[in-house]
């Protein structure tokens, strides 16, 4: 029987195994109704470090205005979001909602699935039940999805009774099976690894001849999470790859082999205006074809990443509806840009913008299918990491572990945690993520193996230096100084050493060559007399280095001005005037602001604070005189 549920996913909750005290209601009863009720539910808010549970007020779902006037909250939007399935992708769009106050109700076969103790209502019964989806529809304003294996034969009926589906079921059916999704694009010149459909043993291996090997077969419907996936490395293996998925009953097709360098994704959310805008490309990083870790932005040259937006774009483009869409994309070995699938929904690859994107994807997500402005996707941080937290075990093994990594997520400046509340633990299983944000990627990376590898940094070691400061000697350092002074008016985190390139030419060298490995981006060098460490560490590093000559007994400081800016070509070292530390701690600002835009921000200021500060000055004069203005200023 269809019925409407109040339940509580409280989720694994061993007290000595979470680090987390579990969440409960006002009321931990659970209340079964028939279908012509549904019970919505009110959630204490919860925040406890960075794992963030919240809900929406209660009232019941079915009436018309709310019981209590008082209490009524208007958002930006009165449409009930009606959303099929309830997973961690229901319950993050079921947070991004409470902070506009819009009402999402899910719909899903399980009591205690992630999204049902954040959702404004929650409808247990199937997502593929015709019955089901259209008593569903009845208490919504608009229906989206969370996951698209849904009966889109019932959503194109009730689309033509006049019920909003976003996106569009005609978008929804192309996505369901991936043959058709590969025949939709390639229709509309998108860029797509080969494909033919196979139906016997004979027709793949005559597309085994054309295609060569390794060959990929692949499932045309139910296929994620590599899912669905077989890999035929010679003709001998095609009948055990076709088993693996189940036979060609079940409707198989084959793809050439992509040899990618990269996997790549770009979330496009389209708006019922069909205004579409991309977030930054990002990398994703699959574990038995898995998304593990995604990177953002990534690491590919400009052209890259504007021709992966293209192709994105291009493919939503081509499909109907409102929401926001995840473009999975590869990077081959000469450079090409293959479109691999669509998914019309949030997606894994977007869960780093709830911390690092002035819009999140899901937020986005609401804003586009109820008809809001969309969102700024441009990222707030320089560099975000995603790294999903797998089921490492069964059962209690499972939950320790994961609740172990974490505590140690914890501990690091800039990383969010989120549990997805599921209350079985299996292998593989997405149980939650974490997200680092930092000033570059190459910073994060350390973090995130900090966490994998079960340290836990103190407080002397949390904050990675952004830029190093080093000279020859520590006579150099009153010179040096202002370099460091800079750096921390504008809060940015450096270090200060002592490396000699003729007395310590092996610390040198180890410096320089592993300092973009922890996450430095600029080194600045002082060094007077012969001044060789700003070019010797140049010629090693791959980080911008900046010198300054630092004034000697014997010749004022020329020699060294001289030394620095004579490097050979090819072994670029930026110079300022001699004993200007400040002017070199000023330009590192400016080289890491060109992808931060606070650092952009607060140096514009401080552009603006020494401008007003000179027309004082000059005021002053003026008003003064010369001769009182100099006796003022002794």
């Amino acid at each position: 029987m269809l019925h409407s549920v109040h339940t509580v996913s409280s989720g694994h909750t061993s007290t000595s195994l979470f680090p987390f005290k579990p969440f409960h209601p006002s009321s931990s009863i659970a209340f079964y109704m028939d279908q012509s009720s549904l019970l919505s539910f009110n959630l204490k808010q919860c925040r406890r470090s960075n794992l963030i549970c919240q809900a929406s007020h209660v009232q019941d779902a079915n009436a018309v205005s709310p019981r209590n006037e008082e209490s009524y909250v208007h958002g930006p939007s009165e449409m009930v979001v009606g959303v099929l399935g309830g997973g961690q992708l229901g319950r993050m769009l079921c947070q991004a909602a409470s902070e506009m106050a819009i009402k999402v109700m899910v719909l899903d076969p399980q009591e205690n699935c992630p999204a049902s103790s954040l959702s404004y209502g929650h409808m247990v019964g199937s997502f593929d039940d015709s019955t089901t989806v259209e008593e569903f529809a009845k208490r919504c304003g608009v229906l989206t999805i969370e996951i698209e294996h849904v009966d889109v034969a019932t959503l194109e009926k009730l689309e033509k009774q006049g019920v909003d589906c976003q996106p569009k079921a005609s978008t929804i059916r192309i996505i369901q099976d991936k043959y058709q999704q590969k025949v939709h694009f390639s229709q509309h010149d998108i860029p797509l690894p080969e494909f033919m459909q196979i139906d016997d043993l004979e027709g793949a291996k005559k597309v085994g001849e054309l295609f060569g090997y390794p060959l990929m077969i692949k499932s045309r419907r139910l296929a994620y999470d590599g899912r669905g996936n077989a890999v035929a490395k010679s003709v001998e293996e095609l009948p055990s790859a076709v088993d693996a998925l189940g036979g060609f009953d079940r409707g198989l097709y084959a793809e050439k082999w992509a040899p990618f360098v990269k996997e790549l994704a770009v979330i496009v959310a389209r708006g019922r205006d069909n205004t579409i805008s991309c977030y930054p490309v990002v990398e994703t990083i699959h574990r038995d074809n898995i998304c593990h870790i995604v990177k953002a932005p990534a690491n590919v040259k400009w052209k890259i990443r504007e021709r992966a937006a293209e192709v994105a774009f291009n493919a939503v483009n081509s499909l109907e509806g409102a929401g926001v869409f995840a473009v999975e994309l590869f990077l081959t070995e000469d450079g090409q840009i293959l479109l691999n699938e669509v998914a019309p929904r949030p997606h894994n690859s977007g869960h780093h913008t709830i911390e690092s994107c002035y819009t999140s994807q899901y937020e986005q997500h609401l804003r586009a299918v109820v008809g809001l402005p969309l969102g700024d996707p441009s990222m707030k941080t320089p560099a975000a990491i995603m790294y999903n937290i797998l089921g490492e075990e069964e059962g209690e093994l499972g939950f320790r572990l994961a609740h172990q990594l974490m505590k140690r997520a914890l501990t690091i400046p800039g990383a969010s945690v989120h549990w997805y509340n599921k209350p079985e633990m299996r292998k593989q299983r997405k149980m939650g993520h974490i997200t680092i944000v930092g000033p570059s990627l190459s910073n994060l990376e350390g973090n995130l193996a900090t966490i994998i590898e079960g340290k836990i940094l103190d407080d002397t070691t949390a904050v990675a230096p952004r830029v190093g400061i080093i000279m020859g000697s520590d006579s150099d350092l009153p010179v040096m100084k202002s370099a460091a002074e800079i750096l921390e008016m504008f809060g940015v985190p450096h270090e200060i050493r002592i490396v000699s390139a003729h007395r310590t030419p092996e610390l040198m060298y180890s410096y320089a060559s592993s300092a973009h490995k922890r996450g430095v981006q600029v080194i600045i060098a002082g060094a007077g007399g012969a001044a060789h460490l700003p070019g010797m560490v140049a010629a090693i590093t791959p980080l911008p280095v900046i010198g300054v000559p630092v004034r000697g007994s014997s010749l004022d400081g020329i020699d060294s001005l001289l030394s620095i800016v004579q490097m050979p070509r090819g072994v670029p070292v930026a110079t300022v005037a001699v004993n200007n530390a400040t002017n070199a701690g000023l330009l590192a600002v400016r080289m890491l602001g060109v992808a931060d835009d606070n650092l952009l921000s607060r140096m514009s200021q401080y552009q603006e604070d020494q401008k007003e500060s000179v027309l004082r000055k000059g005021d002053k004069l003026e008003k003064l005189g010369w001769e009182s203005y100099l006796n003022s200023t002794s």
